[in-house]
């Protein structure tokens, strides 16, 4: 293997050969998790009228304090029935439109009703508790921006904002693939030397949570032609992500078999424990993952590498990783020569998230794994990351 790229020039070199794939109209109700590929504008004002913060009474802040005949009530959802004239006021319901000629609203509970009266002790503020209208935001203003990947706040937003449909990239396709004749589907009996193939569902999991549709093609065993049949399938997609075949035993016959497929080699090998062999490359527009055969060391790659571009694709404007910050709930020993990613339990604290090292971190203990919520980032050095030092972690769950 030549010398290893740092973990920092592997992920430049994924993004740089990312071409975000076309958009698509997709209606604001089924957009949670999409990326926007446009910007989405708001229809109208918001709110749309001036509007009532509190259930109270509508009125002029120069007729306060004072006491007033209340002339009508408003409810939400249906206009004043006239203009405030000087010396009334009238019953509003949060909500509800403020009528011309009131300024402000005075809350109910600071206000002594007498039969179709109110009494007001204070004076009440210019502009007290009416929400202006476009206070919020104006028509034709930016909602939400390109390149956001849309949570349930915003999808409130562009609702409230009267925005139908949003231009949001493509999902990508990916196919994945599975290599290694020890390979056996769970519910099988396993023969000498055999495992449950476990690669597939995990990162389809992954890929999915990034917005990704999902084609997990059969495994294949160790053999050229089955291999061959299934990488040129997997090519059809919009990523390939293969799992195993790619370190360099006499049965690792992916980075070949790509090769003679005319898949350009990036790269191959990384300075990053667990998740050194891995490897990608780019045919056309096809981008290709070759991830080790370990399952913890293909969770790690598919954090750092595979889920950035996936984003990407989407036309995320920052795919990631992104990191949180926390601190070590006891010492670890650095990796002189790889950056290390160590699989922990998140611990709420007082002052902040406190990061606990699971035992047992080899690349293999997928069953260990199973108890981690983030991967403590690590950077390669000498000594030690003492206990209570800040570190960067990437969140799993």
């Amino acid at each position: 293997m030549a010398e290893l790229l740092s973990l920092a020039d592997a992920q430049a070199r994924v993004l740089g050969r990312v071409e975000p794939l076309d958009g698509e109209a997709v209606p604001v109700a089924q957009a949670s998790g999409r990326v926007l590929l446009e910007d989405a504008h708001s229809v109208v004002d918001l709110p749309p009228f001036q509007s009532s913060a509190m259930d109270g009474f509508a009125v002029r802040s120069a007729d306060t304090p004072g006491r007033l005949p209340v002339v009508a009530r408003i409810a939400a959802g249906v206009p004043a029935p006239r203009g405030l004239a000087p010396g009334e006021a009238m019953a509003i319901a949060t909500g509800g439109v403020v009528p011309d000629g009131a300024d402000s609203v005075i809350p109910i509970e600071y206000v002594v009703e007498h039969d179709n009266e109110v009494e007001i002790a204070a004076t009440v503020g210019q502009g007290d508790n009416v929400r202006p209208r476009g206070g919020d935001a104006k028509t034709g203003d930016v909602v939400v921006g390109r390149g956001a990947r849309l949570h349930p706040a915003q999808i409130g937003a562009l609702a409230a904002a009267g925005v139908v449909d949003v231009v949001c990239g493509r999902r990508p396709r990916v196919a994945i693939l599975a290599t290694g004749t020890e390979l056996r589907r769970p519910g099988e009996q396993l023969g000498p030397g055999e495992v449950y193939e476990a690669n597939g569902v995990l990162l389809a999991s992954a890929f999915a949570a990034a917005g990704a549709h999902i084609d997990v093609l059969p495994a294949v065993a160790d053999d050229e032609v089955a291999h061959r049949a299934a990488l040129e399938v997997g090519l059809l997609a919009d990523v390939l992500v293969t799992s195993g075949g790619v370190s360099v035993g006499p049965h690792d016959l992916v980075r070949g078999l790509l090769r003679e497929l005319e898949v350009e080699q990036v790269f191959w090998g990384v300075a990053v424990k667990p998740g050194k062999p891995v490897a990608f490359g780019v045919r056309d527009r096809t981008l290709v993952f070759g991830l080790p055969g370990n399952p913890v060391s293909s969770l790690v790659a598919c954090e750092l590498f595979v889920r950035p571009a996936l984003l990407a694709l989407q036309g995320a404007a920052e795919p990631g990783p992104v990191y949180a910050e926390g601190r070590l709930a006891r010492g670890v020993r650095r990796n002189a020569r790889r950056d290390e990613f160590l699989r922990a339990r998140v611990q709420p604290s007082d002052d902040g998230v406190v990061l606990e090292p699971l035992t047992g971190q080899e690349s293999h203990m997928i069953a260990r794994a199973a108890a981690a919520d983030a991967l403590v980032y690590a950077p390669r050095g000498d000594g030690e990351l003492a206990a209570g030092e800040r570190v960067r972690y990437l969140p799993l769950a």
